[in-house]
């Protein structure tokens, strides 16, 4: 199994919108991003935290995308 990078929300939602994803809304420290066919997903933006394995995953699930996708918007 390919052990991911630490990311910060805001590094998640700067890769989300390097694939067409736009944020749609902020509620508090929320983030709802939504995508022109209609996947969507929501990133906690808390400063200083990064997103933990579990949720990394779920967003994840939720734009339809795998580990080895977002290794490849990253380059590696």
């Amino acid at each position: 199994m390919t052990k991911l990078p630490s990311f910060t929300g805001k590094e998640i939602i700067s890769l989300l919108k390097r694939v067409g994803f736009a944020v749609e809304r902020q509620r508090g420290s929320h983030v709802f991003l939504k995508h022109n066919d209609g996947r969507t997903t929501v990133v906690p933006v808390h400063s200083g935290e990064t997103i933990g394995p579990g949720l990394l995953s779920k967003v994840l699930r939720d734009v339809e995308m795998n580990k080895d996708d977002l290794l490849k918007i990253l380059g590696k």
